[in-house]
């Protein structure tokens, strides 16, 4: 009996079992991610060459100069050429701007387009009543901006040199007996003014290189060029 159990049992056959297979991603075939970069590489060189020829087109000055029959001058060899002739005094021009408008801040000086305008005006008056400003920028070779500029840092020099400056009436009328053939003015209040300002602007000369020197003498200053 048994032995007629074992072979039933030996009949039993047990139903197959599937074995469990993780999902992974399909392989990426080399010749497939390699196109694919390749296409990709290719539109962002083509978008770059576009770029870099559409900034061309529209602002050929921050490459070329000029082109002289059909060879270009760029821009970099203009500017290595205006530095080693020109750049060691502007550089000193725009640190003494800049010492100055320190200066001025410190002192609480300040100068505003009206006095400016008025200077300009009294400067072009002094030339004679035919001559306009345009004339005298086109002769100095100036915009009007350069020119605002130059006028804004000689007011700033008189305004801080000048404010501890005391000229007296016997000063003014010293200077009208001695130095008359100097002055413009006829009537005796303009000629009072302009003694005046022909006193300040002497003194202020005399202290100028002095405190120039100071200033220059105090800064932290850090060239590279």
């Amino acid at each position: 009996m048994l032995s007629s159990m074992a072979r039933k049992k030996q009949k039993i056959a047990l139903p197959p079992q599937e074995s469990f297979v993780p999902p992974y991603p399909e392989p990426i075939l080399p010749n497939q991610s390699t196109g694919f970069l390749q296409k990709y590489r290719l539109f962002i060189l083509g978008f770059l060459i576009l770029a870099l020829i559409g900034l061309f087109v529209t602002n050929k000055g921050l490459l070329l100069a000029a082109i002289v029959n059909g060879k270009p001058v760029f821009r970099w060899d203009l500017n290595r050429v205006l530095v080693s002739r020109f750049g060691q005094q502007t550089l000193e021009n725009m640190i003494s701007e800049e010492l100055i408008a320190d200066a001025a801040k410190k002192a609480g000086v300040a100068v505003s387009q009206a006095e400016i305008d008025a200077k300009e005006k009294e400067l072009v008056d002094s030339l004679g009543g035919n001559v306009k400003i345009e004339d005298l920028l086109k002769y100095q070779g100036m915009t009007k901006n350069d020119f605002d500029d130059q006028i804004r840092l000689q007011l700033t020099v008189q305004k801080v040199l000048g404010k501890d400056i005391v000229i007296s009436e016997n000063d003014i009328d010293n200077f009208i007996a001695t130095s008359s053939a100097m002055l413009r003015a006829t009537d005796p209040a303009g000629l009072k003014e302009e003694a005046r300002q022909a006193i300040l602007d002497k003194k202020i000369g005399e202290k100028l290189q002095p405190w120039f020197l100071e200033l220059k003498q105090k800064a932290n200053i850090l060239k590279f060029l």
